[in-house]
């Protein structure tokens, strides 16, 4: 079974990067906001959402507490993605139910293998 990623990111760059990485070995749905993403979802079962912190609007965090407010994405496992990896932010948002942090920029020949390990890590 292929596992399937909602990746969340405002930046056009970023998500063609993502999708480059990602497309062989996962099924990869993009959102550009956490607006499109909260539309879309009631059609959306993601396996994982991948989701970046600084965006326009709404940020990755507050993006997160609305789809978990949904009740087919309350236990979605969820990596957020960004700059900012200070070991406080990284807490705050592991604290919020996270899997785990990824750095950017990310290396996009190895982002497939983190997310499989943040989420082995998760099953352990």
């Amino acid at each position: 079974m292929t596992l399937h990623i909602l990746h969340i990111e405002d930046e056009p760059d970023i998500r063609q990067i993502a999708e480059f990485a990602l497309e062989e070995d996962f099924r990869l749905t993009q959102c550009a906001s956490g607006d499109e993403a909260l539309g879309r979802a009631p059609e959306l079962a993601p396996d994982l959402i991948l989701l970046d912190v600084m965006m326009p609007g709404m940020d990755g965090p507050t993006t997160l507490q609305r789809l978990r407010q949904l009740p087919h994405l309350a236990q979605t496992p969820v990596i957020f993605m960004t700059a900012k990896v200070q070991p406080k932010e990284c807490e705050q948002l592991e604290a919020m139910g996270a899997l785990g942090v990824i750095s950017k920029p990310f290396d996009p020949m190895r982002l497939g293998d983190e997310i499989r390990a943040l989420l082995g890590h998760s099953a352990a």
